[in-house]
């Protein structure tokens, strides 16, 4: 699997990708875009759509420090090829997206569960508990120009296959939806693919991953 994404839904994922975790808007580099994380093990980001071999193999070969991870959607082994035995490949991510407006609409959690929803500046939140107050699922969307990118969409093992995701999806999508944002976007695990699928989201690419791991000689 490899081969480019369409650079307008990455930008606008990195873009909320950034808006989501509270981390500076990205800055255009190399055709990519440069997100600084500032966080232990995770310096930096670069996301390309597309792989240049030449100009990336320049740009890891110019890089000493771990914690910078070099992301491009491309075939794995092509993002391998270009970068020195330092690098470790990390889990890949699917990109993935949705025309909200064809988003089935919201519906309530189940029974002895409570939905709250706020914003929290231009990112949606949603959190639902369980009958003790316990978080059993929750999620994130970042509005930014016409899209809506969805982030850390998670359930507690415990409260699985009761249709929480789906809850959290749905009424993130309305909400974006009825704020002016007409697309979706998200990065999903390959395993976590088949839920967004079934709810109508489309795969765009498959984002390979590298880093230098920290204790890596430079």
């Amino acid at each position: 699997m490899g081969g480019s994404a369409d650079p307008a839904l990455v930008e606008a994922w990195a873009a909320g990708w950034a808006l989501s975790r509270g981390v500076g808007a990205p800055i255009q580099a190399m055709g990519g875009h440069r997100l600084v994380v500032g966080q232990p093990g995770h310096a930096e980001r670069l996301i390309f759509p597309a792989l240049d071999a030449a100009a990336l193999s320049d740009l890891a070969a110019s890089i000493t420090a771990p914690g910078i991870f070099l992301k491009a959607f491309c075939p794995p082994e092509a993002l391998l090829a270009a970068v020195d035995a330092r690098w470790s490949p990390q889990p890949p991510g699917d990109l993935m997206a949705v025309d909200l407006v064809a988003v089935p609409p919201s519906v309530a959690p189940a029974a002895g569960y409570v939905q709250d929803l706020r914003a929290e500046g231009e990112v949606l939140v949603v959190e639902i508990r369980d009958a003790d107050g316990e978080l059993a699922a929750s999620g994130r969307a970042a509005l930014t120009a016409g899209f809506a990118v969805f982030d850390k969409i998670i359930t507690d093992p415990a409260h699985q296959r009761r249709g929480l995701g789906r809850a959290v999806m749905g009424v993130l999508g309305e909400r974006a939806r009825a704020l002016g944002a007409e697309q979706g976007v998200l990065v999903a695990t390959p395993e976590g693919r088949a839920l967004y699928e079934v709810l109508g989201w489309r795969f765009e690419g498959r984002m390979e991953t590298v880093v230098i791991p920290d204790g890596a000689s430079g």
